[in-house]
């Protein structure tokens, strides 16, 4: 089932912060029982920090790496996350021509960025269980939609019972595509002429590893809401 909410196409956000009060004040509304909330590496967790506050609920980092086309990184042919899962566009592959070996050399490359930033963000801190549990994996917006493919497989792997992706903005086709993997999708932008997550924003900076290592580590202290399991 796919759900979206469309408001004015020129209301923007002020920062991910913002974004993230509004997302959680809507996803509030929907009365979700007891949800964990995933926040996608880096930009998704701030807004995901500002949800699970106000849904106080218990938060985790979700470390997903997109894989963009040798010399147009912008433009992903596929994503990987931690457990070794991944997700990729065999058609753009074989349409852009690219060999086994330069996506296997990407996909190195993306592995080991992964890797450093599980151990930073982490802290030696396990991830929480999600066996069971309905997951709400927030980002900053979509684009293609292929680190929340890879967020999806990711949190199934680890027994979640249902998979929720909410987001602030994002096309209505990368919507329509999500829709395939039966699950919830919330979006409080749909606009019709989309380009970009970051148009959508006023301040669109690039979250730091120190933030989200910091956002975590706030997180997982008591009277927060958020305590680890």
């Amino acid at each position: 089932m796919v759900v979206t909410r469309e408001m004015s196409s020129s209301n923007r956000f002020r920062d991910r912060s913002d974004a993230g009060r509004q997302l959680g004040g809507y996803i509030k509304q929907l009365r979700i029982e007891q949800p964990i909330v995933l926040g996608l590496a880096r930009g998704g967790v701030p807004v995901a920090f500002e949800v699970a506050q106000m849904l106080a609920s218990p938060f985790d980092v979700l470390v997903v790496r997109k894989l963009g086309v040798p010399n147009h990184d912008e433009l992903a042919f596929g994503a990987i996350g931690e457990d070794e899962t991944r997700v990729l566009n065999i058609e753009m592959i074989q349409r852009l021509g690219l060999s086994r070996k330069r996506v296997a050399r990407v996909i190195e490359r993306e592995r080991a960025e992964l890797t450093r930033r599980v151990v930073r963000y982490r802290g030696g801190r396990s991830p929480l269980g999600l066996d069971g549990r309905t997951v709400l994996v927030v980002d900053d917006g979509l684009a293609t939609g292929a680190t929340a493919r890879v967020a999806v497989e990711l949190a199934r792997e680890r027994a979640a019972s249902r998979v929720i992706v909410a987001v602030p903005v994002s096309p209505r086709e990368t919507i329509a595509e999500l829709s395939g993997l039966a699950i919830e999708v919330h979006s409080l932008r749909v606009p019709p002429d989309f380009r970009s997550v970051g148009e959508w924003y006023d301040d669109f900076a690039q979250t730091s590893d120190d933030e989200v290592a910091s956002l975590l580590q706030q997180s997982s202290n008591p009277g927060t809401g958020t305590d680890r399991a």
